[in-house]
């Protein structure tokens, strides 16, 4: 084989690859909460399909499948089917240039363990995470209701406010590595994490990724108590499916980020690389659930608050004195 056809075939294979294990592990990571959040308020959780309940997401997939697709008729049809899949796509697209092992040699070629790898993967991925936004925002619109119209504005604020944050955040880690580009950034980690030189910086970061998921404290856009079920209220089937594991997928995809950003990616003794980087990236999907088992519900002037007064302001902060510390050391 050529290196042209090696290198086609290599890439086709990541891609189903890496497809392949975000949807499984998105699907049975709401099998896990379940069962997490079944236990931590003493009860079983999903137990009754097959084994342990572990065809429990199967019976879910069916179950979506099968029920009626409603659209309100008065709503905009084109923008109402778009919107689901705006929500889960850029989530997908974003696990491409994570690195989720050392590259390996086949066939005398270097492969990455990445689909991509791009000079500029930390701004594709805030691009991707800006485009998420609009699934927000169409989905409420669309779906001319009201209450939906309300979750997706309060969506739109929330998301825009804690993507600067995050944004920001991510600054002296590029000042750190001094690259854009994800592996670098995973290889410039390899004597030492970068939560240990930016523990305000991975604080803020992890605060602003539970928003950007909206899951508590920061589910303001599906404040059931107000807002019925927010901005999918009127999604049923399996556009609202989309729509929910577009959140899944999304909790991977950003554990993933911050592994690669603070924790040293897929770097680890003893145990192979994608062994580390999948424990490193399932351990904040754990917090996550476990945060929603515990953590109470933010009201909505604390939720902007807490944005724009707090994480922004120390963001900036963090920014300076990184730059002042790396003028010093030369």
């Amino acid at each position: 084989m050529t290196p042209d056809l090696i290198l086609i075939a290599v890439t086709a294979a990541k891609i189903a690859i890496v497809l392949f294990a975000i949807l499984t592990l998105a699907a049975y990571l709401v099998f896990a909460e379940r069962r997490v959040l079944g236990w931590i308020q003493d009860r079983k959780g999903p137990n009754r399909v097959g084994p342990f309940g572990l065809l429990q997401p199967l019976a879910d997939l069916i179950k979506l499948l099968t029920k009626e697709d409603f659209r309100p008729p008065a709503g905009d049809k084109w923008l109402f089917y778009l919107a689901p899949a705006m929500a889960a796509i850029p989530a997908i697209m974003t696990f491409a240039i994570i690195p989720f092992g050392a590259p390996v040699t086949l066939f005398g070629t270097e492969i990455a363990m990445q689909v991509i790898d791009l000079n500029v993967g930390l701004l594709l991925f805030m691009a991707l995470s800006s485009i998420a936004v609009y699934g927000v925002a169409l989905g409420g619109w669309a779906s001319n209701s009201k209450y939906a119209l309300l979750g997706s504005i309060r969506g739109l604020a929330q998301l825009i406010s804690y993507e600067l944050s995050m944004g920001l955040s991510l600054v002296p880690i590029i000042m750190l590595a001094r690259s854009l580009k994800l592996s670098e950034i995973v290889n410039a980690q390899s004597g030492c994490w970068f939560i240990v030189y930016q523990p305000l910086a991975f604080l803020i970061f992890l605060i602003s990724i539970l928003a950007e998921c909206k899951r508590i404290p920061f589910d303001l856009p599906e404040a059931e108590g107000e807002l019925v079920a927010g901005f999918h209220t009127e999604y049923s089937g399996m556009r609202f499916g989309l729509f929910f594991v577009g959140e899944y997928i999304n909790i991977i995809v950003l554990g993933g980020l911050a592994t690669t950003f603070f924790l040293g990616g897929w770097h680890g003794p003893v145990l192979p690389p994608v062994v580390w980087f999948t424990m490193k990236t399932l351990s904040f999907a754990f917090f996550f659930i476990w945060l929603r088992g515990t953590a109470p519900r933010l009201r909505y002037d604390q939720l902007m608050q807490l944005g724009w007064k707090v994480l922004t302001p120390l963001a900036l902060v963090n920014i300076l004195v990184t730059a002042w510390w790396l003028v010093l050391k030369g």
